[in-house]
């Protein structure tokens, strides 16, 4: 309560202490701001309107200023207009209560200007918490932001880490996010590939079982299979569906695998069972024959030693003896195919030796022939360690092979030099090669492109059975250089002394 007549602030005092807490009480305008410096819990202040020195509108135009919350009444007793506009434009007092009041009224007026405070008060409370609410949240929206900014880069990242091509795609096939492998795969940059059909962008063409295989997918909302070949890949392909929102687009993973690689290791894997299942067989065969056979040699040349023989006698029993023998030749290569390398006889072998052994071997093969043997020795080629004399044998079946393929006038080159496993020996030729629907079955057993009665069909797998044993690798394909087959043979290197 703030005037300069004691009397009225006794009278004031008197009608409000029923409605008020606590009551100050200030005689000017520089008393009541120096109270409110002292206690700034003030709500509601009632100020006389002329005063010695400040007047109440210009102290309530300071309250306003400095405590806004508290609620301004001006008590006057003069029906000054200009102070009443006053008091209003600068210090927007909350009432008006002209001397002499009415105590009912002036206790209605200051409990209305306290609930006014209160209600300010309440007001700006909850203005702080919406703003504590508000930072909380955008720290949180932050926050979850970063964490989902980085589970996205986690995610890209991971995507683009698996080795094989993958594709999120719509119903239809079309890739919405395809991985780094894909477009390495599809030889296209990441950016040309979404909109695009996941499989008519690795196969090349549209692929009927691959949409069959997606839909089934997306209508059992599990996985679905099948697998893929052409073009001399192959693939392994599978679906995911992705469970989908009632009403969003369906999705699925598409997975690709490239098993070309796999299946090739699977049919050499197959094809060495077979070999060594062979391999028993026809050591076991060969037994069985070799004594009647020779028996049948043997009759056979005592026959054709008797005299009084006609010359057809003679002559049919010459083919019997050439026949036996040949029996008895392909025999002795059963018994060299089914026989197992210990290992125990192995040592270096150098490149010269083989030079010089297949140099004088190889003479009767192309005596009489325009077909040219050369030997063609790397600087430095390593010794191998093996059993010379089963290496030599390779060498020998594949250089007599190659001077088949010649026929009467050729070139043969075969090459020592370092390879993958130590050394690498390739014996090229200028014949027609190796069809590749044939380079699968070369080493089988009994497989032979020769005309009957020509070859046995047991030497390239003799051969392929002799490197395998030796811890090395027997291949076919075609010579860049000279334009027909190329065999390449990588054996383990002796030990540098």
């Amino acid at each position: 309560l703030v005037d300069d007549e004691e009397s009225i602030l006794r009278s004031l005092r008197r009608t409000l202490r029923r409605c008020a807490r606590e009551i100050l009480t200030a005689g000017n305008g520089e008393e009541a701001l120096q109270l409110l410096d002292q206690d700034p819990d003030v709500q509601v202040i009632v100020s006389d309107f002329r005063m010695p020195g400040m007047d109440g509108v210009e102290l309530l135009r300071r309250v306003k200023e400095r405590f806004p919350r508290i609620q301004r009444v001006m008590l006057t007793g003069y029906a000054d207009h200009r102070a009443i506009e006053d008091a209003i434009n600068r210090s927007e007092v909350y009432r008006f209560i002209s001397k002499p009041w009415d105590d009912g009224q002036l206790q209605i007026t200051v409990q209305s200007a306290w609930e006014q405070y209160c209600l300010v008060e309440e007001n700006a409370r909850l203005v702080r918490v919406l703003e504590e609410e508000k930072a909380s949240l955008e720290t949180k929206v932050r926050e979850r932001t970063l964490a989902l900014s980085v589970a996205k880069r986690e995610w890209e990242r991971s995507f683009d880490a698996i080795a094989d091509p993958l594709a999120v795609v719509c119903g239809d096939g079309r890739i919405i996010r395809a991985n780094v492998a894909l477009a390495e795969a599809a030889g296209r940059p990441i950016t040309s590939v979404p909109g695009s059909n996941c499989f008519e962008v690795l196969f090349g063409t549209p692929s009927e079982e691959g949409e069959a295989a997606l839909y089934r997918a997306l209508q059992s909302g599990g996985m679905e299979s099948f697998h893929w070949r052409g073009d001399g890949r192959a693939y392994q392909v599978k679906a995911y569906a992705v469970p989908a929102d009632e009403g969003s687009e369906q999705r699925a993973v598409v997975y690709f695998r490239d098993v070309t690689e796999e299946e090739r290791i699977t049919r050499q894997l197959i094809h060495a069972e077979k070999m060594a299942a062979v391999g028993q067989l026809a050591g076991g065969v060969a037994h069985e024959i070799n004594n009647p056979l020779a028996g049948i040699l043997a009759f056979a040349q005592m026959m054709l030693q008797e005299e009084g023989r006609s010359a057809d006698d003679l002559e049919q029993l010459g083919h019997i003896v050439d026949s036996a023998k040949r029996c008895m030749r392909i025999v002795e290569s059963l018994l060299s195919f089914s026989r197992q390398s210990a290992g125990t006889d192995r040592m270096p072998v150098p490149a010269s030796r083989l030079e010089h052994q297949i140099g004088v071997l190889a003479g009767p093969l192309v005596r009489g022939t325009d077909v040219n043997l050369e030997f063609v020795v790397e600087e430095n080629a390593p010794s191998i360690l093996g059993d010379a004399n089963q290496i030599e044998q390779v060498l020998m079946n594949l250089v007599a092979n190659a001077v088949h393929a010649c026929g009467e006038s050729g070139h043969i080159q075969v090459r020592i030099g370092r390879g993958p496993k130590g050394v690498r020996i390739t014996v090229e030729d200028t014949g027609p090669g190796v069809d590749e629907a044939l380079q699968a079955k070369i080493f089988e057993p009994f497989f032979t492109t020769k005309p009957e009665g020509v070859g046995t069909g047991l030497g390239l797998s003799i051969s392929y059975r002799i490197v395998e044993a030796h811890d090395g690798a027997l291949s076919v394909g075609r010579s860049e250089a000279l334009g027909g087959a190329c065999f390449t043979v990588d054996l383990p290197a002796a030990e540098e002394a």
